[in-house]
């Protein structure tokens, strides 16, 4: 199983949106919250205000370098935008059922989400023991939304309340709602889904469209 948990890892990857790239977006600190367009410029990120169409004087841009000689203000760069993703869910939680106690079942399944994002990037700077500033941007994400795929369960008298005599790996459709945290590259939620089997014995299968509680790990696909 953690086996499983750690080749799901593996597959994330960092994309545009776990850091900063040319594009709008919303600045907010403590004294405005107002929209910017971000340029990268090498090693510095540059900073236009949209307030106006067009850039008239240097009030209207704001450049942070990579290192800094004063304490520059704390800042938070967000972007809302579509979420596409891969998940798999290596845990799952079924509660107690007929006479099942209850479970957590560790399968092999993907599935599709799309879901709607929020990404803050937090930009400050550090004092280093060379007296010099170094900008630090740390990146969380929040996502919600929806996912469908195929996974396995396990089918033994047991979970059909002893109408089925043999034991064979059933394939089934998962579905439900997710909310998934990022922190920089790693993805990690919550989904609450349900699952149907895909063969005759749905109608004896006692997890057939009953609610469950997993955990996911996502790989950003946009």
């Amino acid at each position: 199983m953690l086996l499983f948990v750690f080749d799901s890892c593996s597959v994330l990857k960092v994309t545009s949106k776990h850091e900063l790239v040319n594009d709008n977006y919303i600045q907010i600190t403590r004294e405005l919250k107002q929209k910017v367009y971000i340029n990268i410029d090498a090693d510095d990120i540059v900073v236009y205000s949209l307030k106006n169409k067009q850039i008239k004087s240097a009030d209207q841009y704001k450049v942070y370098p990579l290192l800094a000689t004063a304490e520059s203000i704390k800042t938070v760069f967000r972007r809302n935008s579509l979420d596409f993703d891969f998940l798999t869910m290596p845990l799952k939680f079924r509660p107690k059922m007929s006479n099942v106690p209850a479970q957590l079942n560790a399968s092999i399944n993907g599935a599709v989400y799309l879901g709607y994002r929020t990404d803050n990037y937090r930009l400050k700077y550090v004092t280093n023991p060379l007296g010099s500033m170094n900008r630090e941007i740390i990146h969380t994400g929040f996502s919600f939304g929806f996912f469908s795929g195929i996974g396995n369960t396990f089918m033994s008298p047991t979970n059909t309340n002893n109408i089925l005599q043999q034991e064979y790996d059933g394939i089934v459709w998962n579905k439900g709602i997710s909310g998934i945290i990022a922190l920089n590259t790693l993805s990690i939620g919550v989904a609450v889904g349900f699952d149907n089997l895909l063969d005759n014995n749905r109608k004896i299968w006692i997890y057939e469209s009953k609610p469950w509680v997993g955990l996911t790990f996502g790989l950003n696909l946009n």
